[in-house]
């Protein structure tokens, strides 16, 4: 018997990395699942993946940060399962590192409207389904970014913040509604986002310092996200709500340091 076995599950950024491993282990475990994202080849192979394995799975080609598509994705979910009670904000970008003296309005823009008002949208649209038969589970992808500076760039980072006081506004926003609101903060993952931060480090022959200042020393994978994201879609998390639960080796743990404390 799956965790999530009679639920339907939306994805969003599910072409590849976290989302693709989410919308995998939720289908594993029973969901059906309506994939969500713009990397239209992505999103085939990830149906595939869990059509392959004997789950069931809808794709939706489409923006996060656009209002008209999250209705869309939203309806899709609805019309095709019948139902909606998982809904994770997964999809984000990383922008430009650029030094904060030269950044624009514009880049600031395109990555709040992925990583911030996605998930509002999704909120919103997800949840007045979910109002309506007093249950149901949203979760959204922050970042330690969000925790601690010097962990993404300016605009990054201040959108991943705003995603853990999102789900926190929105569970206490949803109170009394049974639909609860939580925020997963990864750390150093590696995905689409970081591959390069990743094949650099190797190519260098220094792999081995990735990660070097969590606790556990080492970088993470998306299916170690997607644990987490599998529980707080689960009933099994059914008393946790307005939390950003932080999934890095430790990193948030403790500040920096230059030698080991014994």
């Amino acid at each position: 018997m799956g965790r999530l076995d009679g639920k339907v599950a939306i994805v969003t950024g599910a072409a590849s990395g976290i989302g693709k491993a989410s919308a995998i282990l939720f289908a594993r475990e029973g969901a059906r699942v309506v994939i969500v994202d713009q990397d239209a080849d992505g999103l085939n192979a990830t149906e595939d993946s869990i059509v392959e394995s004997g789950g069931a799975a809808e794709m939706f080609v489409g923006d996060v940060g656009r209002e008209a598509d999250v209705k869309g994705y939203v309806a899709r979910a609805a019309e095709v399962f019948g139902a909606l009670d998982i809904m994770y904000a997964n999809a984000g970008i990383l922008g430009e590192p650029t030094p904060i003296l030269e950044q624009t309005v514009d880049r600031w823009l395109k990555v709040l409207t992925t990583n911030l008002i996605g998930p509002f949208l999704a909120i919103k649209h997800a949840a007045a389904h979910m109002v309506g038969v007093g249950r149901g589970s949203i979760v959204l992808t922050a970042s330690t970014a969000g925790l601690r500076a010097a962990a993404g760039n300016a605009p990054y980072s201040s959108s991943k913040a705003g995603v853990i006081s999102l789900a926190q506004t929105a569970a206490n926003s949803l109170s009394g509604t049974g639909v609860r609101v939580n925020a997963i903060c990864p750390g150093l993952i590696e995905t689409g986002m970081t591959r390069e931060l990743f094949e650099s480090a190797r190519e260098r022959g220094t792999a081995g310092k990735i990660g070097q200042l969590n606790p556990l020393k080492r970088g993470g994978a998306p299916e170690e996200i997607a644990a987490v994201a599998l529980f707080l879609a689960s009933d099994e998390s059914s008393y946790v709500n307005g939390q950003a639960i932080a999934v890095d080796g430790g990193l948030s743990s403790t500040l920096p340091f230059t030698r080991p404390i014994r």
